[in-house]
């Protein structure tokens, strides 16, 4: 059993921006290989090092020279060629020997990285990864505070080594530009700058994000000073006029970039952050305040920068206008709901306070969310496939005899039912009392499905009857599916139910 051979990028210089996928690799690998230069000193290794565990083998792969200046018949390059070749049957022997072998590379291995040419040796002999890092690139742009490129703006990655009249030409026409590989090229690279009219854009960063870092314009450098760790950078026009990065300072105050304050209404689904839509993340995740019924707002990971407003459950109307009021301060407000904020939760509360004059001109939106009648349906089957009504049992907000007349008109009309809000500590009597009023209408044998807490940890499914519901069992974590008088109960051939509702209505 052959090892496995893995190219490991370790960014740009900080050991803290090594990926966590490196940081494990580094630690369990038989052999760590790393290039340096004659003086043995690696860069790669530096980065590496507090990632590496004690009986590991350590292949310094030293090159044989650093100019271009050599005798070898072959000239640099062939020189450069048999060290590569002579490098990657060091690290063949260890694989072969079933050693995992992990080779460091400053950067991205496959960006102007030096792991590329084992890459190439090896790669189609044995099993092969590489993992990228963060590239010089992204590390300089990100200590200068600079983007790289703004919407349809090109950059252009190029090295110092090309001729002059290259860098020129093609400094001139990319909106954005990096020049890698500087040192002895320095010069040239700043007479180039020079000659496309873009010296004034330029900056020079060294050893970006290490403890020997160095920022400043390119064109007060000192060529002299210059090391091979060190790029020229062209960040992206569109941002030319922002103020030049303060490094060690902290950040102006949210109130420079404050945004116009609203009310965002989030529907949060029937119960953790599985059900929650992409859009409704992004909407908590934006916010400055939440406000919500506590267990609602509990749902909702903390997040140190966000104030939290927990209220009781009975306070909608109070709960809308403090929402309001903040948003007409200048917050971004998230009000929760489970569920769907549109179906007897928050956002009709909060739209009605939002037409009072005082607040008519603070902005509301409301996000939907999986409602708690479609997520009890779906772990049924399909008991909402043809009409259906949807409504509540509390009598808390509509007199009894209002809920009483819809239920009969609906159990008439034949229509599935989800109901919501069946029971209470406080209200015990109603779900008899519906029950009742649909078998005037329906058969007992009618399939009644008792989902609670859905998507919990205790959830539970329950198909029944009309006739055969206890109301004993059914409390405010609960809600009802009732079916139609062609809704069916399947027996499928793992031996599980499902309750579905035609889409064909007998004529």
């Amino acid at each position: 059993m052959t090892g496995r051979l893995w190219g490991v990028g370790l960014g740009p210089g900080d050991p803290e921006l090594v990926t966590v996928k490196a940081a494990r690799l580094i630690g369990e690998a038989d052999v760590i290989a790393f290039h340096s230069a004659r003086h043995g000193r690696s860069i790669a290794r530096s980065v590496a090092a507090p990632y590496l565990r004690e009986g590991q083998v350590e292949e310094a792969l030293i090159y044989p020279l650093t100019t271009e200046t050599t005798d070898h018949p072959g000239g640099y390059q062939g020189a450069i060629d048999d060290f590569y070749a002579a490098c990657a049957v060091r690290l063949a022997a260890h694989l072969d020997a079933g050693r995992d072998v992990v080779v460091l590379c400053e950067g991205d291995p496959l960006f102007y990285g030096s792991y590329m040419h084992m890459h190439k040796r090896l790669s189609h002999r044995y099993v092969t990864e590489v993992v990228p890092g963060v590239t010089s690139v992204s590390g300089a742009s990100a200590v200068l505070g600079r983007p790289l490129v703004e919407r349809d703006e090109v950059l252009t990655v190029l090295p110092g080594t090309l001729p002059a009249e290259v860098l020129a030409e093609r400094l001139a026409s990319t909106d954005s530009a990096a020049v890698l590989k500087l040192g002895r090229t320095f010069t040239k690279v700043r007479d180039a700058l020079a000659e496309a009219g873009r010296l004034d854009e330029a900056w020079y960063v060294e050893r970006a994000t290490t403890g020997q870092q160095r920022l400043a314009p390119l064109a007060e450098v000192d060529p002299g000073s210059v090391p091979y760790f060190s790029l020229a950078l062209i960040p992206s026009p569109v941002n030319a006029a922002a103020p030049a990065p303060v490094a060690g300072t902290e950040s102006a105050g949210a109130g420079d970039v404050r945004t116009r304050g609203e009310v965002v209404v989030v529907g949060l689904g029937p119960a953790g952050r599985p059900w929650l839509t992409p859009e409704a993340q992004e909407a908590l995740a934006g916010v400055d305040e939440l406000v919500g019924y506590g267990p609602y707002l509990d749902r909702v990971p903390p997040n140190p920068r966000q104030r939290r407003h927990p209220t009781d459950n009975r306070v909608e109307a109070e709960r809308a206008a403090h929402a309001l009021e903040l948003a007409a301060a200048g917050s971004r407000v998230a009000v929760v709901s489970s569920g769907d904020p549109g179906v007897f939760a928050m956002a009709s509360a909060v739209l009605e306070v939002a037409c009072e004059p005082r607040f008519a001109d603070v902005p509301v939106r409301v996000l939907p969310g999986l409602t708690a009648a479609h997520a009890v349906a779906s772990r049924a089957g399909a008991p909402l496939g043809h009409d259906y009504c949807v409504l509540s049992l509390s009598d808390l907000l509509k007199p009894w005899e209002v809920v009483a007349e819809r239920i009969s008109a609906a159990a008439k009309a034949d229509l599935v039912l989800a109901i919501y809000n069946p029971a209470s500590k406080s209200r015990t009597w109603q779900v008899a009392a519906a029950r009742d009023l649909l078998l005037e209408h329906r058969a007992p044998e009618t399939p009644v499905v008792v989902g609670r807490d859905v998507g919990g940890a205790r959830e539970s499914m329950t198909v029944t009857t009309l006739g055969d519901l206890d109301p004993g069992t059914v409390d405010m974590r609960c809600l009802l599916l009732v079916g139609s008088s062609t809704t069916r109960v399947a027996e499928r051939g793992d031996g599980s139910r499902v309750v579905f509702t035609p889409r064909r209505y007998p004529a």
